[in-house]
């Protein structure tokens, strides 16, 4: 089984690009956090922040142009993909993906819109269905 689930924040501007009968893929960044601690003797285990390279696809592409920006809060669910490739250089890259099969919006609407706390919107990347909602 390849599952994974992610809530973070986008550290970019989401890269959105199409293709084929207007087919999208949209990539970002997104930084997850683990909270530091305290141990049993004192010392102090900082804050670890991890960057996961995100892919979305189809419909979900779509939404992601439309409403997502850099620093809104996320919740991703999808899998992991590897891949590699040789610069011009002839230097062998490895790249670690997240492709996404789900995603949640979990940064809260501004005051006017809403007079909610908190909003949060769901998509699944279904091809039919481009709704944000």
């Amino acid at each position: 089984m390849n599952k994974v689930m992610l809530i973070g924040n986008v550290g970019k501007e989401p890269v959105v690009r199409y293709y084929d009968h207007d087919q999208a893929v949209a990539t970002f960044p997104l930084a997850t956090t683990e909270r530091g601690y305290t141990l049993p003797n004192g010392t102090q285990v900082p804050d670890r922040t991890d960057w996961h390279n995100v892919v979305l696809s189809r419909g979900l592409a779509k939404i992601v142009e439309k409403y997502v920006h850099k620093g809104d809060k996320l919740y991703i669910e999808g899998r992991i993909h590897y891949r590699t490739y040789d610069d011009a250089k002839g230097l062998r890259h490895y790249v670690t993906e997240v492709y996404a099969d789900n995603m949640e919006l979990l940064t809260p609407k501004s005051a006017k819109e809403t007079n909610q706390s908190t909003a949060i919107s769901s998509a699944t990347n279904n091809e039919d269905d481009d709704a944000p909602f």
